[in-house]
């Protein structure tokens, strides 16, 4: 294996174990629908931002049912996989348009309203009329981990870390 891929490879690995444990340390159940709030998105925009689109399905999409079947919400995970990797992929999407190279928080806050209502259709055939509970939670989610990632990473591109 090339060091080049190796180096890659390890990153996914690091990113994807820090959304579990950014998901699993800030751990806020929600009312009506069993799911629950936490940091994890701040990390899947964070991998959007540093590996692109490639690496924000991964890392959102694994590291975070990752976090579900630890935390026992194993009727998630599968959900989670599809919206939390398509969440990470419409951020890194966006952020490679001149958009979102300008303004990061609009390809990080569309992505996480993205999630807000991507776990809104599958909650509707599992709860019924109470899925609409969870849309205000996972929008501040979400928006909240636009807001840390973007801040997060303009710290750390100060420092030269990635370069």
């Amino acid at each position: 294996m090339k060091e080049s891929n190796l180096k890659l490879l390890i990153r996914y690995a690091v990113l994807m174990a820090l959304t579990v444990v950014m998901t699993m340390v800030i751990h806020i159940p929600t009312i009506g629908t069993q799911g629950y709030l936490n940091l994890g998105d701040m990390v899947v925009f964070l991998a959007a931002i540093l590996l692109g689109k490639k690496g924000g399905f991964f890392v959102g999409g694994i590291g975070s049912a990752m976090a579900d079947l630890l935390l026992g919400y194993t009727h998630y995970a599968p959900i989670t996989l599809i919206v939390k990797g398509l969440e990470g992929f419409i951020a890194g999407s966006l952020l490679e348009t001149e958009v979102g190279q300008r303004k990061p928080i609009i390809a990080t806050s569309v992505a996480g309203i993205f999630m807000a209502f991507g776990y809104f259709i599958p909650e509707i055939f599992m709860y019924g009329k109470a899925a609409i509970a969870s849309i205000p939670g996972n929008i501040m989610q979400g928006l909240l981990g636009a807001v840390t990632s973007v801040v997060l990473y303009s710290a750390l591109k100060k420092t030269r870390i990635f370069y």
